[in-house]
Parts: C-alpha cells; sequence; structure tokens
C-alpha cells in the first residue's frame, strides 16, 4: 500500500513484486485483500492505484493527534529558554491558529490569545508552515498578502526569496511583518511525508531580542520542532 501511494503512476503486478521483493502470486494476493478493504483500484489496463481511502485514516491520525500534549515539554523548554512568549499554532487556510502558548516572564512582551489568528505570510509560525507547504500553497496566496507594516511581504517574488532563505536556515523569521517591533521566529512540525502540520514560534519585541541575536532564538525553535516532529513520526 505504501509503495503504490507513494508512485506517481498505477503499477503493474509484475512491477509491485520486484518493488517488494516479492512473488507474483503473493503480490496478487495482497492486491486482492486491498482491493476488498477499499485501499486499492484496479484500472482498465490492469494496472493499480491507491485511493484517497489511505489518505482518509491518515487525516483521521492526524485528527487525532493531541498536539498540545506531544509539544507541551518542548513549549516548556522554549519558555525557559527565552522568557519570551511561545506559541504552538496550526494552519487554516492562509491563516494560523494559536492552539496553546507560555507566557513571557517580562514586563514588555508579546501576546496573542489562544485560539487567535495571523496571517501565514508574516508571522514566525505561520512562515515556518508556508515555506514547508509553499507547493501547495502559493498558487493560493496571489492577490491575498496583504499589508499589515511597512515590512509586510506583499508581492510573490519577494515571498519566493523570503521561502527560499527560511528554508535554508531551518526556520522563519517574522521582522515586525504583521505587528510593528514585534519579532517572531517559527519552525515547522512535520508529518514523515514532509507536510507542515503545525508550527512552533518565540514572539518577542524589538527591544527584547537577546545579544546572542535572532540566529540563536531560531536554533532554539528548530531544535523544538525537530522534536515534536520526531514524536508525531512514532505516534
Amino acid at each position: 500500500m505504501e509503495t503504490l501511494a507513494s508512485s506517481k503512476s498505477s503499477m503493474g503486478v509484475t512491477e509491485l513484486s520486484r518493488a517488494l521483493n516479492l512473488t507474483k502470486s503473493n503480490s496478487f494476493r495482497l492486491l486482492q485483500t486491498l482491493m476488498i478493504l477499499g485501499y486499492v483500484r484496479r484500472n482498465p489496463d490492469k494496472t493499480y492505484t491507491a485511493t484517497l481511502k489511505t489518505w482518509q485514516i491518515g487525516r483521521v491520525m492526524l485528527d487525532n493527534l493531541n498536539l498540545r500534549d506531544l509539544a507541551g515539554p518542548e513549549l516548556k523548554y522554549l519558555s525557559q529558554e527565552t522568557a519570551e512568549t511561545v506559541y504552538l499554532a496550526v494552519p487554516e487556510g492562509l491563516s494560523v491558529v494559536y492552539i496553546d502558548k507560555r507566557e513571557s516572564s517580562k514586563p514588555i512582551r508579546s501576546w496573542n490569545p489562544i485560539g487567535g489568528s495571523a496571517p501565514l505570510h508574516c508571522v514566525g509560525t505561520g512562515k515556518a508552515i508556508l515555506a514547508q507547504n509553499y507547493d501547495s500553497l502559493r498558487p493560493q496566496l496571489s492577490g491575498k498578502l496583504t499589508r499589515h507594516t511597512e515590512l509586510t511581504l506583499t508581492n510573490l517574488p519577494d515571498l519566493d526569496s523570503d521561502v527560499h532563505e527560511t528554508l535554508r536556515r531551518g526556520y522563519a523569521y517574522d521582522r515586525g511583518e504583521f505587528r510593528d517591533r514585534i519579532h517572531s521566529l517559527g519552525a515547522a512540525v512535520c508529518l514523515p511525508t514532509g507536510e507542515a502540520i503545525a508550527a512552533l514560534g518565540v514572539s518577542l519585541p524589538d527591544v527584547n531580542m537577546p545579544e546572542r541575536g535572532a540566529d540563536w532564538l531560531g536554533s532554539l525553535v528548530m531544535h523544538a520542532a525537530s522534536s515534536v516532529t520526531a514524536k508525531v513520526a512514532k505516534t
């Protein structure tokens, strides 16, 4: 089933048996079972294709993931290391929604409520998810890159460059693109397929930027998100 689901084209019994190092008779029996269960479809040319039932099962598993519990230790870690506000966010359309947070202990702080949202293209968590899922999301963004501050990226060529830099670094950086003088850094939490399903982020006023700078904060966020991604893969 995994071989069929990952293939860009349908496959015949002979091709499958070679890919799986099985006999043709064993491959055929497995295909018949998967067809009965609804995971595989036989095409008129006698090749086989995975059905959307595979995807549906994956979405159910994703919906049942308790991301807040999985990411709780990493949120605590980021909060202790930075003393700034940290967030767990998930994508919803062209926005992110904050589903968990840890408050900053500093008198001057960034603030967004749990359940609050922000555009993907101009906050750290959103930009991290956007970069990871850019091939599917880019076509939806034309004409929708709304300006929020003087620094907001409002055209696709600039966003293309920013996404390239995010992927190169491993974390996204919002330099005050959603709210003036509020910086945020985010890194994506991904499925084994590479699809981003969430992001961890740190948000802070520019006056709170530590001497070690954005690279230090970004590396912390990237490490924390990688840890949650590893947990997701084992779930």
